[in-house]
């Protein structure tokens, strides 16, 4: 299976709401973005009108594989943006910033692609299991980005006072699946590390100029380098590490809940998840009301079992609650105590008909919509949905995408695989539409690529491989081999009465 194979494949939209202040000097816009994070998208539009570090507030953070809405907001400033992948419409002015109060629900499209008979079989039966027990509520691959990219968790640098290595991991610790420029400039400082005056010949440097000025001013005080980091993405850099505590504490709830035979396992970016598959009614009442801490060192805990199992992840990670700080920077640099909520049933769950997918020759596609609750991830509804299909991309498998020739490249993502299909060159990313459509024309479809179709023995398709021609091509080819043929009777026609 594959998901987010092009942008339109993945589609959300916040519901919101917001005070309305005509005086407020916040300016709240509607953002629609495509194959931008919101990290991206803000720094985007502050470089654009030159903002001031914190000056985009918005609600919570989308997918940047994907097609997404969600609201911002400018502090003291009138911003427009309408480009293909980025546009900002305006909605009013309110007194406050945005945060995660301002999200009332999400509501998520999204298509799964590169199916099978067999994985499309048990998909009513996943979704009942999904209506009656919920997801557990879990953070996804995505937001352990730092893992895939090769800097670890930051946030453990910083708990031991290694403000230098955190520097390092963020800075100087270029991905081996990262090809922009973002990553040509992490390369060039972890050669040049401590020359904080050469020159750097590439534009991506821009986003660490405060960095660099104050590693110039003051090259032994990494914390004060590390500080001039945008307040978003520090605290990311900390929410990162309490998440991971909170899956593994989660998943730990849950074997102490369970018996094995009602749990199964899913891989993901830091390592397994733990789903389950049934459970009594009381056990099912107990995960649907209860909710599990994100640690902090002012988190107390009542539970006995939700304490078992916080004992258990501190433990193996050689911590105490009270590591969970940095003291030499308290108010720039902490963790939050929050309740999250066990597990998270989606609403309105809608599973469209099987169709075939119009991108890879041979196999199915599935459109599924559902509503979750800020913070919950939409791409875990699709795992559990399909877990008896699901397989976690591997680096290996994405580094290994790249060795194909050019022409046959696929852009990498957020994806799965079961079988693996044939591959494809990339279609441009399509623009957004203009701002007064109503509502988006579709796509036209890719012409399919030759390949394998998913049957019980392996076919091998030995014919060159050559574009399929599309719908209007076949046609155009109907019509003129026809007009041939006519041609041909026509001329047949005097030789036969000459006969006679």
């Amino acid at each position: 299976m594959r998901i987010k194979q092009k942008p339109e494949d993945f589609s959300v939209k916040e519901s919101y709401r917001f005070d309305e202040v005509a005086s407020g000097r916040h300016r709240v816009y509607l953002m629609d973005k495509q194959k931008l994070s919101t990290f991206d998208a803000a720094d985007r539009i502050r470089d654009a009108f030159g903002l001031k570090p914190g000056s985009i507030s918005y609600c919570g953070l989308k997918d940047k594989q994907g097609r997404t809405e969600q609201l911002i907001a400018v502090d003291g400033a009138d911003v427009d943006m309408q480009e293909p992948d980025l546009r900002l419409k305006y909605l009013g002015r309110t007194d406050q910033p945005l945060s995660a109060a301002n999200i009332t629900s999400n509501r998520f499209a999204v298509t799964v692609r590169m199916l099978t008979e067999e994985a499309v079989g048990p998909l009513n039966l996943a979704a009942a299991e999904i209506n009656r027990l919920g997801v557990v509520n879990y953070f996804d691959s995505q937001r352990f980005g730092s893992l895939k990219h090769g800097q670890g968790f930051i946030a453990k640098d910083l708990i031991r006072g290694d403000f230098e290595a955190a520097l390092r991991n963020y800075l100087a610790r270029p991905s081996e699946l990262d090809r922009s420029e973002d990553a040509k400039v992490k390369a060039f400082w972890r050669d040049n590390w401590g020359r904080w005056d050469a020159r750097v010949p590439f534009e991506g440097t821009k986003k660490y100029h405060r960095i660099l000025k104050s590693l110039r001013e003051h090259p032994s005080d990494y914390l004060r380098a590390f500080l001039q980091i945008d307040a978003s993405y520090r605290a990311m850099l900390l929410f990162t590490y309490q998440s991971y505590l909170w899956n593994e504490g989660v998943r730990r709830y849950l074997q102490l809940l369970l018996s094995r035979e009602n749990l199964f396992p899913l891989k993901y970016q830091a390592g397994t998840l733990l789903f389950h598959r049934d459970a009594d009614p009381e056990v099912l009442h107990t995960l649907r009301e209860s909710t599990f801490p994100l640690l902090a060192p002012d988190t107390r805990i009542e539970d006995p079992k939700v304490k078992q199992a916080v004992d258990w992840v501190l433990g193996r990670e050689k911590l105490a609650l009270e590591d969970l700080r940095v003291p030499e920077a308290p108010r720039m640099l902490y963790f939050k105590h929050e309740e999250r909520p066990t597990v998270v049933v989606p609403h309105k769950l809608v599973v469209g008909r099987v169709q075939n997918d119009d991108l890879n020759r041979g196999f199915l596609k599935v459109n599924v919509a559902f509503t979750l609750p800020p913070g919950a991830y939409a791409t875990l509804v699709i795992k559990r949905l399909f877990h008896f299909a699901y397989q976690e991309e591997s680096a290996q498998q994405i580094r290994d995408s790249w060795r194909a020739p050019v022409e046959d490249r696929e852009e990498t993502g957020d994806t799965a695989f079961a079988p693996r299909g044939p591959r494809k060159a990339p279609a441009p990313t399509p623009p957004l539409p203009a701002p007064k459509a109503a509502r988006r024309s579709p796509a036209t479809p890719a012409a399919p690529s030759p390949g394998r179709r998913p049957q019980a023995r392996e076919v091998v398709d030995t014919r060159p491989s050559q574009p399929s021609p599309g719908f209007r091509e076949r046609q155009r080819q109907k019509k003129d081999a026809k007009e041939q043929a006519r041609r041909d009777q026509a001329a047949k026609r005097p030789e036969s009465r000459k006969k006679k």
